[in-house]
């Protein structure tokens, strides 16, 4: 079931003042998941300085990047989270210049 329709369900059964046991079990299944977003979402943020101030008007690949600020990320990062953060994050201040293997610039 989408989150959507379980919020609508919740909201709908909560204006009827349903059985509060339901409600709590449904409040569960809708915000599930929702500390780990927050987990992550602050670990990339720890990243961003990194991550952006190590790039300049230069393109570089994203191997490239992470060898260069490697001994610098906190441990447990891996080339593959600075690979998300380049293409899903901060998309106003990164640049994607198209090739094989793609660079990205500081925009």
């Amino acid at each position: 079931m989408k989150k959507a329709t379980l919020t609508a369900i919740y909201a709908t059964l909560k204006d009827m003042d349903y059985d509060p046991e339901i409600l709590a079990e449904l409040d569960k299944e809708i915000n599930k998941g929702a500390e780990a977003k927050a987990k992550n979402a602050e670990a990339y943020e720890a990243l961003h300085d990194l991550i952006v101030g190590s790039l300049s008007d230069t393109p570089v690949t994203c191997s490239e990047l992470f060898d260069s600020i490697e001994s610098e990320l906190p441990e447990g990062v891996t080339k593959g989270k600075v690979q998300y953060a380049l293409t899903h994050l901060w998309q106003d201040e990164i640049v994607k210049v198209e090739g094989k293997p793609n660079g990205y610039r500081k925009a």
